[in-house]
C-alpha cells in the first residue's frame, strides 16, 4: 500500500453481497513511551468477529460475546463496532444491514490494548465484506482514524507491524511502516482494572514546554533506531518519554511499582501501553518470562489480579474472509 493517502472518491456499490464472514484483528500496543498518538505496533494477540447477516430490513445489531472478556458489551444502534459499520455503508451509499456480531476477544477491554480500534476496524472491514468490498483499504484506514480520532492503535490494527502515522502539511495521513528486530519481545502485564481513555486523555496538560517536545522528538529516534537494530541499550535510552506519561502513571493503580519489578527482571524498559493501565515491557526472549511473571507478581503483591502475554510483532493487520 502506498504508505499517502487522501480522501478518496467514493466507489461503485456492487451486488456481491455475502451472508457470512470472519474478522479477525490484531490487539495493539500504542505510543510506546515517546511515540505519542503517533506509534503503535500489532500484537500476536488476535480478536475474532464471525459476522452473520439477518433476516428481514430493519435495521438491527446484535452481538454475542464468547470468552472470558467483554461480558459488559451490548449490542444495538450505539455500539462502537455498528457506528464503525455504518460508517462503511454510508461512505460506499448502501444501506444498513441487519448483523449479527460473535465476538471472541483475546485481551479485556479498556486495559490500554487497542479494543476500541480492534471494534472500529472490525466494524469497517465486517461492513465492506458484506457488501462486496467496493471500498479500498485506504478509504478504511481513513475512516477507521476519523471514527477514532487518533491513527496510533486503528493503523497497526488495519495494517500490521509497527507504524508511525502523521498528518502532513497537506492535510493526509502518511503511514510509515519501521522496522521491529525479531529479538525484541512486547511483554504487556495486564490487570483486573479498567481505565477510561477519557479520563486518561483529561489528564493531560492542554500545553509542553520546548524542553519536553524536543526531549520527546530526540527519544522517539532513539527508541525507532533500537527497535530497527535490536540494540537494548537504544531501546531503554529510547522507552523516555515527557508529553503523557509523568500525567498517567498516578491514573495506573501500583503502576511504577510494577514498571520497577520489570526492570529488575531485566526488561529493557516499561512504559504504559496506551492510556493504560496495561503494562508494555521490552525484553529479550530470554528474559520475557521472568518480566512477565515479575509484573504480574508486582500487581499480585498489591492484591490485583493480573495476567500476562510476551509476544511477537504481528506483521499482517486485520484479515476478512468469507464464510461458505
Amino acid at each position: 500500500m502506498d504508505p499517502t493517502f487522501a480522501t478518496i472518491p467514493t466507489p461503485v456499490v456492487s451486488d456481491n453481497i455475502c451472508e457470512r464472514c470472519v474478522i479477525t484483528v490484531p490487539a495493539t500496543t500504542a505510543n510506546i513511551g515517546p511515540g505519542f498518538d503517533c506509534l503503535g505496533a500489532a500484537l500476536q494477540l488476535n480478536n475474532r468477529f464471525s459476522l452473520r447477516r439477518l433476516t428481514g430490513q430493519e435495521e438491527r445489531f446484535d452481538l454475542v460475546v464468547d470468552g472470558p472478556y467483554g461480558a459488559h458489551l451490548r449490542g444495538g444502534k450505539d455500539n462502537l463496532f455498528y457506528r464503525a459499520a455504518r460508517c462503511a455503508w454510508d461512505a460506499a451509499g448502501h444501506p444498513p444491514i441487519p448483523l449479527e456480531a460473535r465476538i471472541s476477544l483475546s485481551a479485556p477491554p479498556a486495559r490500554g490494548l487497542g479494543s476500541s480500534a480492534c471494534a472500529i476496524v472490525a466494524g469497517l472491514c465486517g461492513a465492506n465484506m458484506m457488501i462486496g468490498e467496493p471500498l479500498s483499504r485506504e478509504k478504511l484506514l481513513e475512516l477507521a482514524i476519523a471514527v477514532e480520532g487518533h491513527p496510533d492503535n486503528v493503523v497497526p490494527s488495519l495494517l500490521g507491524g509497527l507504524c508511525l502515522t502523521s498528518r502532513i502539511t497537506s492535510q493526509r495521513w502518511r503511514v510509515v511502516p519501521c522496522a521491529w528486530h525479531e529479538r525484541v519481545r512486547a511483554v504487556v502485564a495486564i490487570p483486573d482494572l479498567r481505565l477510561s481513555t477519557v479520563d486518561a486523555r483529561r489528564a493531560l496538560p492542554r500545553s509542553v514546554s520546548l524542553q519536553d517536545a524536543v526531549s520527546n522528538l530526540s527519544a522517539l529516534t532513539v527508541l525507532l533506531s533500537g527497535l530497527r537494530s535490536g540494540n537494548d541499550a537504544l531501546i531503554t535510552d529510547g522507552l523516555h518519554d515527557t508529553l503523557h506519561e509523568p500525567y498517567r502513571w498516578p491514573l495506573v493503580p501500583h503502576g511504577p511499582h510494577v514498571r520497577q519489578a520489570a526492570l529488575s527482571a531485566g526488561a529493557w524498559g516499561a512504559v504504559i501501553s496506551g492510556s493504560g493501565p496495561a503494562v508494555l515491557a521490552l525484553s529479550s526472549r530470554e528474559a520475557e518470562v521472568n518480566v512477565g511473571q515479575a509484573m504480574v507478581q508486582a500487581w499480585h503483591s498489591q492484591e490485583v489480579e493480573a495476567q500476562y502475554h510476551a509476544v511477537g510483532l504481528q506483521h499482517f493487520g486485520a484479515v476478512c474472509k468469507v464464510v461458505d
